[in-house]
């Protein structure tokens, strides 16, 4: 027999007080393929739906104890996900109004036939599994979305923040924790367990509690997820959350290369509710995705540090050739960084500056610096060899390909505003943004330092020069961007140095 109902063996409850009409129904279903069970009143009702789930409730109108209308009111109070019929003998317009506002999806007067009955039911069958599909496709799209999302960031706080949020909204959560396995240096260093979660922030111990992450491991080395009720999961826990009436926990592993490296943990306080073997799968099609979001990050991050104490590595070989430039990158790269943020520009472009702070002078590892240090004026020819470290920092950069975006930076952050620079001569806005700020920053630091052939200048004499030479050498908006740091920075010291000196007085 062809199956009419678009679902097998969907599991409906009989509500009526009327032990015939119960046997009736029952009997009636049952030969059509459904899982059908009786209960004579509303309360027996509520009793039957906190302990085995339902596709469809055919319930009675009057009852004693608790009637059809309360019944409707529990269902939609306690989040049963199911459809309801009512049916009555004492039906008026108002009724069925009534019903119809508290969810009830139709209404049938008695007496009625079985045929309509079951049209009913078809329809209202056909109706959740479409509703059903809808939600599938909606969390297939959403999910979708989230994983384009994840693989094309490499920062790993973005990601973590990412698997939070959508985890959280998907599952309806009160609370989701990540627990991961932050990676070690050395093989016989323990593993630390780093937790990130999201749930309201006053909440946070008292939702929680402390997870037994080795015990979470030791279930999901052998189980793809786990779902446990609150009063069972306490071996789950070093201490349970505060808060009673933790309803369901769900977790879920993130596995790189079939190695657990951290879970996903959901906890809903709901009452009555439990995570379904349905929800448990959408975590793990995202926790797949997730892990492997993770892994990309940490490489990427690792390769990120390994570079940049290349880099420093670098820096500190070139300053270490002379003693009168030790510090100077790391000085460059701080001041300029401060321009760029004044001017707002993007983290984007902040990076792409630090990098250009650090390596501007690159070029002078191939440079001979005693002739350039000495304490009498340089000759012509010496002059010019100093300005080939420009052009030697760009062949160096270009080899590297994660450089290649700051090599303009260094290339011409010796060219004037005006055109009398070097190497090329070019002037105003032709000059890149980031090369006009690292020439403010890299000529204030260099009037403030020490040299073999003059002393340090004080602040105010090297803003005076700064000035003198803006709108020729240097931006004239850059100048002042960077002037108004300085005294900004100047007033915020004496205003605390003033303030310390201030506590230190003895009253009379």
């Amino acid at each position: 027999m062809e199956y009419i109902y678009g679902k097998e063996n969907p599991r409906i409850l009989v509500v009526d007080d009327e032990k015939v009409i119960r046997s009736i129904l029952s009997d009636f279903l049952s030969s059509e393929g459904c899982v059908v069970k009786s209960v004579e009143d509303g309360l027996a009702a509520l009793t039957e739906l906190e302990t085995h789930p339902f596709d469809l409730m055919i319930t009675d109108l009057m009852m004693p104890q608790m009637g059809g209308i309360d019944l409707l009111k529990e269902v939609r109070k306690r989040k049963f996900e199911l459809i309801t019929i009512i049916m009555t003998g004492f039906g008026t317009v108002e009724t069925a109004i009534q019903a119809m506002k508290q969810g009830a999806y139709d209404y049938i007067l008695k007496p009625f036939k079985m045929d309509e009955l079951l049209q009913i039911i078809k329809r209202a069958l056909e109706k959740q599994r479409l509703e059903q599909e809808n939600v599938k496709l909606k969390e297939v799209m959403s999910l979708y979305k989230v994983s384009e999302a994840m693989t094309t960031s490499l920062s790993l706080e973005h990601i973590l923040q990412l698997i939070l949020e959508t985890t959280k909204s998907e599952l309806e959560a009160d609370a989701v924790n990540l627990i991961l396995e932050e990676e070690r240096d050395y093989p016989s260093q323990p593993t630390i367990n780093i937790s990130h979660t999201l749930c309201n922030a006053d909440d946070r111990d008292e939702l929680l509690g402390d997870l037994d992450y080795g015990s979470l491991l030791g279930w999901l080395k052998d189980n793809p997820f786990l779902i446990v009720p609150g009063a069972k999961g306490r071996r789950f826990f070093k201490s349970p959350p505060e808060r009673k009436g933790l309803s369901s926990l769900l977790s879920v592993p993130l596995k790189v290369r079939d190695k657990i490296v951290g879970t996903i943990n959901v906890y809903s306080y709901m009452r009555n509710f439990k995570y379904t073997e349905g929800q448990a799968k959408l975590l793990i099609i995202l926790a797949s995705r997730a892990a492997q979001a993770i892994e990309n990050a940490r490489l990427f991050e690792n390769l990120q540090r390994t570079f940049r104490e290349t880099i420093q590595g670098l820096v500190s070989t070139l300053e270490a050739k002379d003693k009168y430039t030790s510090g100077h990158s790391r000085r460059v790269t701080e001041l300029a960084v401060m321009i760029a943020r004044e001017l707002k520009l993007s983290p984007e472009e902040l990076e792409k500056i630090e990098w250009a702070g650090l390596l501007h002078d690159i070029g002078k590892i191939g440079i001979k610096l005693e002739a350039l240090n000495k304490p009498e004026k340089i000759t012509r020819e010496e002059h010019e060899m100093f300005k080939d470290h420009c052009v030697m920092g760009k062949q160096i950069l270009e080899s590297i390909h994660f450089l290649r975006d700051i090599v303009p930076l260094v290339y011409f952050h010796h060219e004037w505003y005006d055109g009398e620079g070097y190497p090329d001569g070019i002037r105003g806005d032709k000059i890149p943004l980031g090369a006009r700020i690292l020439a403010v920053a890299d000529s204030y630091d260099a009037m403030t330092s020490d040299r073999p052939y003059r002393k340090a200048m004080n602040q105010q004499k090297a803003i005076k020069e700064l000035r003198r030479f803006s709108g020729t050498q240097f931006d004239a908006g850059i100048v002042e961007v960077f002037v108004r740091i300085i005294e900004d920075n100047q007033k915020k010291k004496s205003g605390e140095a003033e303030k310390a000196l201030e506590s230190t007085r003895t009253p009379f």
